[in-house]
């Protein structure tokens, strides 16, 4: 009994699957593929977790902490006492999806938002940021579209209402679009968020790091 017993357990050792399902709940990156390009995504800052694997992806919807980028801890848990004093934090939004041939973020800049745009030239602040609305009965009716250089940011808006305005702006890489999004209020530090979203891009993108 005892040699068969270890005749079993030296069989069951070399005949068990050695392949696994990649674990993804610890620290570190994913890598995945969307629209052919590769992308290296922090673990813990995926928001959807059937999302959360490693491979081709047609879509993934990401969030960081702003303005430190880290991906955000796990929710603490509040009480009734210590709701006052807990602060929730700011965070930016990532979503990257393949655009499939559609027109790029640029392309959308220089040929489709200018037809929507109300007359007037668009008004610039003393940070440098200027502001362009759009009319009233057209797909962008009660956005604005801010545009800033040194360092590069375009980012389509809406404006404050029942809720806060929040905002979008788009990079393309490779064959993905990269969709940020943030609350308007941020626009006042244009240039922090500018870079955050320059660094974000780098963060995740593959293309950028071998080049």
């Amino acid at each position: 009994m005892v040699i068969a017993c270890a005749a079993i357990a030296i069989i069951y050792h070399l005949l068990r699957p050695t392949w696994h399902v990649e674990t993804v709940d610890g620290p570190g990156e994913t890598p995945l593929s969307i629209g052919g390009t590769l992308f290296n995504v922090p673990t813990a800052a995926f928001r959807i977790k059937v999302q959360k694997h490693a491979g081709p992806q047609e879509r993934v919807d990401l969030n960081f902490d702003y303005p430190s980028l880290q991906p955000p801890d796990k929710p603490k848990h509040v009480t009734t006492e210590t709701a006052d004093q807990t602060r929730l934090p700011e965070r930016i939004f990532l979503s990257i999806a393949a655009h499939n041939d559609a027109l790029s973020p640029e392309q959308r800049l220089r040929t489709i938002y200018p037809r929507y745009f109300a007359p007037g030239q668009p008004a610039t602040d003393a940070d440098g940021l200027s502001r362009q609305t759009f009319r009233a009965g057209t797909p962008y009716a009660d956005e604005d579209l801010f545009i800033g250089t040194d360092p590069d940011l375009a980012a389509r808006c809406t404006r404050d209402g029942m809720t806060p305005g929040s905002c979008l702006s788009e990079r393309r890489v490779g064959g993905a679009d990269l969709t940020f999004r943030f609350p308007r209020q941020w626009l006042t530090q244009w240039r922090e968020v500018a870079t955050a979203i320059d660094r974000l891009t780098s963060r995740v993108s593959s293309v950028h790091r071998q080049h």
